[in-house]
């Protein structure tokens, strides 16, 4: 008898549920994948950085269809179904898995790349703080500010923002 390696299969999960039906999944002796990436959030005038997942409401369970009872997986806590394509279970390559994988820092969290929101020249709006509904000209980007031009009694002016308070027009 030739035993077969486990496939990765994605599993749809409760809205905000995914940690609990990974925990339930491990539980019963399979082995789960769920890639989270730190985002910066604004919230109560802070900027705070937390892990959100990378496929909200989604995970994935590695599964030998052949010696497991997967079908296990329907009932377990937290989860709503496997995904699928009509009748068979969607199976995800694992090479979509390695990837992912290979992009995760020390910590365990999926390094997204920043590529830049606007473009030099792009014309903004300020959504909060001082400046909240005025609008500018986009310059560049410091980490976590941006530089923008605004138009302010008649003059460019200079300023340099928070980079989640300033959206495009």
């Amino acid at each position: 008898m030739t035993e077969t390696a486990p496939q990765w299969y994605a599993v749809l999960a409760h809205a905000h549920g995914e940690n609990k039906a990974a925990a339930h999944l491990e539980r019963q002796g399979f082995k789960t994948y769920f890639p989270r990436y730190l985002k910066r959030r604004r919230h109560a005038r802070r900027i705070e950085t937390v892990a959100a997942p990378l496929f909200p409401r989604y995970l994935f369970v590695a599964i030998d269809v052949a010696t497991q009872r997967w079908r296990a997986i329907q009932s377990t806590v937290g989860v709503v179904g496997l995904v699928r394509n009509g009748e068979a279970l969607a199976a995800v390559p694992p090479q979509i898995i390695a990837a992912l994988r290979q992009r995760e820092d020390e910590r365990g969290f999926v390094q997204m790349d920043d590529k830049p929101r606007f473009a030099p020249g792009d014309k903004v709006r300020v959504i909060d703080g001082v400046f909240s509904n005025c609008f500018g000209m986009f310059e560049g980007n410091d980490q976590e500010r941006v530089s923008i031009l605004l138009d302010l009694l008649g003059r460019k002016v200079r300023v340099m923002i928070d980079e989640l308070s300033v959206a495009a027009v």
